[in-house]
């Protein structure tokens, strides 16, 4: 009897392993992986938390959450006030991230009040068509999935608002895609879409667009449509022009064009567009015509392009704050540029630059802008030479407002081959701190200086004396040491052959420029190592 009792035992041991096999498997599926408090609680404020819980799919009971009658009432329990279950909010808020989910039951129908799903960093490569039905969605996250296409009926969400699915395997999208006729926000960045449809232009009520990290060659004209749009993000594709009708997203103020492939500075008259980012592509020069256009612009990023030249007409960019530079192939600045009255910022590093000492461009923006102003010529004081109140100085002779007041004697950029006298009567009695003789065809200091001796070397409180750009091949210590307050010297990109060792015994000079010259000694490497090295080296290279 205790044998066969035991036998029984097991063989109802075995039977119940074998059912609890199965049982147990739908139950891991279910009920066990989602706390009953956390559904019920769900019940009551229509919104179910489950991100981060390592799920591999939906419970069943979540999406029968408003279909079943919970269990509570299954046992004829009392309830009290707070918990009548037939009083229970329909479920309008499901967050299911970061878990590993592989797919999405059509069961999702079961939801028909949600207006929030967020799906974003799953494993999700397909989609079910069921996601129709969820009429009430106006919030779908989908961004950080594997998802290669998207289902049609997606594109009949009609109170639809934000869509993000960055960060997916999308190589297209459906043409219906223009049917969202209420999306404000759209996310498509870093897939592989090759295209976009031409619906995209029915999304007018769109306000902001992200299609970067893709592969995109070109965009639709339809994309001239979205009027409401205030963003548009097109970085890293591999675009080589922008369609004319970007001109008529009347209220776009970010457009983001990095990492691509333009030869030129897209030509918009978008009235409102603030910031334009066009770094990191192959464009040469900056047309006036395109800068024109440019009304509202406030920051301009052009960073790691091929720019040789700034307009002289930069000054249209009445509004600009911030002009990104660097890394590119510009050797001068126009004077012009000083006069943009709202410039605060202004990047360059990276630049071949001539014609500004070095110490100058670390010194920062006003610095900078300050000496540009120094070089625009004002009004002349005799109305018959014609000049304007903004003369360049190209354009003008002498000014004697910039001797009196800024204790300038500035000559540059009038490609003489010598310096006028008038220039140096001007100047007598004044008492000039800085000398600007660059941008011309001088040939030597001394043969210059020499015939104005009571002028130039007698004023002793000169302090820098600027002769970069030109042509100078000699220099004469010996009357540059009786400027005892001269502290520095810019001979930088001339013909010195030789520097005369006597140049080392100026040892007021705190800046000394030389580079660009085609002479042997001192060497590069001396050079590098700043005004006191190459002092030093000089002094001792002088005949005992």
């Amino acid at each position: 009897m205790v044998c066969v009792c035991f036998a029984f035992k097991m063989s109802r041991f075995k039977r119940v392993d074998k059912i609890d096999s199965l049982v147990g498997f739908k139950t891991v599926k279910t009920e066990p992986a989602i706390p009953y408090a956390l559904l019920k609680a769900a019940r009551k404020s229509g919104q179910l938390n489950l991100s981060g819980r390592g799920l591999t799919e939906v419970p069943q009971n979540v999406y029968r959450l408003n279909a079943d009658t919970p269990e509570d009432a299954q046992q004829n329990l009392s309830f009290g006030a707070s918990d009548r279950w037939w009083e229970q909010t329909d479920l309008t808020k499901l967050l299911l991230s970061s878990n590993q989910l592989t797919q999405l039951s059509d069961d999702i129908k079961l939801l028909a009040a949600l207006s929030t799903l967020d799906l974003h960093d799953n494993q999700l490569s397909s989609l079910p068509s069921a996601l129709g039905e969820l009429q009430e969605l106006q919030q779908l996250r989908l961004s950080h999935n594997k998802l290669t296409s998207l289902p049609v009926e997606l594109c009949t969400l009609k109170n639809l608002r934000s869509l993000t699915m960055q960060q997916n395997l999308l190589e297209s999208l459906p043409e219906e895609l223009g049917h969202l006729e209420n999306l404000t926000e759209l996310d498509l960045s870093n897939n592989y879409l090759n295209g976009l449809p031409s619906s995209l232009g029915y999304l007018t009520c769109l306000q902001k667009l992200n299609l970067c990290h893709n592969k995109l060659s070109c965009l639709p004209g339809s994309l001239g449509q979205l009027r409401n749009v205030k963003l548009l993000d097109c970085s890293n594709n591999q675009l080589t022009d922008i369609p004319a009708s970007l001109s008529e997203m009347l209220a776009l103020e970010q457009l983001y064009l990095r990492h691509n492939k333009l030869r030129f500075l897209p030509q918009l008259s978008a009235p409102a567009l603030k910031e334009l980012y066009v770094g990191n592509n192959q464009i040469e020069q900056l047309e006036t015509e395109q800068l024109a256009t440019l009304t509202a612009i406030s920051i301009l990023e052009v960073r790691d392009n091929k720019i040789k030249t700034l307009p002289e007409h930069i000054t249209l960019l009445s509004t600009l704050t911030r002009l990104d530079l660097t890394n590119n192939d510009v050797t001068t600045l126009p004077a012009s540029l000083s006069l943009l009255p709202n410039l605060k910022v202004l990047l360059l590093e990276g630049n071949p630059l001539r014609g500004i000492r070095r110490d100058l461009l670390t010194k920062g923006t006003n610095e900078l802008l300050k000496y540009l102003r120094g070089r625009i010529e004002e009004k002349p004081e005799r109305a018959d030479e014609g000049l304007t109140a903004m003369t360049l100085p190209s354009q003008a002779t002498i000014n004697e407002h910039k001797i009196k007041t800024l204790k300038l004697l500035e000559y540059s950029g009038k490609q003489a081959d010598n310096i006028p006298d008038e220039l140096f009567n001007a100047a007598d009695g004044q008492s000039v701190t800085a000398v600007d003789f660059s941008k011309n065809h001088l040939t030597s200091i001394p043969s210059r200086f020499k015939s104005f001796p009571e002028v130039l070397y007698h004023i002793v409180t000169l302090e820098t004396v600027l002769l970069g750009n030109n042509q100078v091949g000699a220099v004469d210590p010996s009357h540059l040491m009786k400027l005892t307050h001269l502290s520095t010297l810019d001979l930088s990109n001339n013909d010195l052959l030789n520097i005369p060792p006597e140049l080392g015994l100026c040892t007021n000079l705190r800046c000394l420029s030389l580079e660009g010259n085609p002479f042997r000694t001192p060497r590069t490497a001396i050079l590098a190592k700043g005004t006191d090295a190459v002092l030093e080296y000089l002094r001792s290279r002088i005949p005992t």
